[in-house]
């Protein structure tokens, strides 16, 4: 991920995610390989990192290996298999904006929340980029991963928040993040 977007801005989220108060229990959806799980998990008393991929999930448990407080396990973020008003917190990176559905994935982050618990989002966006830095990302991306999903969004701020309002969500902080490639940092309270 980081040779996609550049070590600047995973620096960067890195800070955001530091300046986080405690979490409790938390989900953290689309972990991929791992990239913020152990940043995550110094905010929480336990969590769920989990993902779709097997072979994503194989990454994450060699990169976290035996961390006491992270239990990674293989779930669709769509329709998890966590009990409803269950969870403190719910973090994801690197996923609303790949998904097909984004509206059905915000609500099953507010079905899985307690009453007030948190969700924080970074999604990788090419709002606000210079035209070159927005090509050199897409071809780092292609050259990883391939072709991007045909119904890949790109979400500002206000798009984002407008969509966790619509899911029942209270917005506690909307940026955009970055200098040359960019992504949306969202805290929001599950009313």
């Amino acid at each position: 991920m980081e040779y996609v977007v550049g070590k600047e801005l995973t620096d960067h989220i890195i800070q955001e995610l530091n300046r986080l108060p405690e979490l409790g229990e938390l989900v953290e959806l689309g972990c991929g390989t791992g990239t913020f799980t152990e940043t995550i998990s110094s905010k929480t008393a336990s969590m769920f990192a989990t993902d779709l991929s097997d072979s994503l999930l194989a990454v994450a448990r060699e990169r976290i290996g035996d961390h006491p407080k992270v239990t990674i396990q293989k779930e669709n973020c769509m329709a998890t298999s966590f009990p409803s008003e269950a969870i403190d917190s719910v973090f994801m990176a690197n996923l609303i904006h790949v998904v097909e559905s984004p509206g059905t994935l915000l609500e099953e982050c507010n079905r899985i929340l307690r009453k007030d618990g948190t969700l924080v989002i970074v999604t990788f966006t090419d709002h606000e980029m210079q035209l070159w830095e927005k090509i050199k990302m897409g071809l780092r991306f292609a050259k990883s991963w391939g072709k991007p999903p045909a119904h890949t969004h790109s979400f500002s701020p206000e798009d984002l928040t407008s969509r966790m309002k619509d899911a029942g969500f209270v917005v506690k902080t909307s940026k955009l993040i970055g200098t040359k490639t960019k992504a949306v940092y969202m805290i929001g309270r599950k009313s």
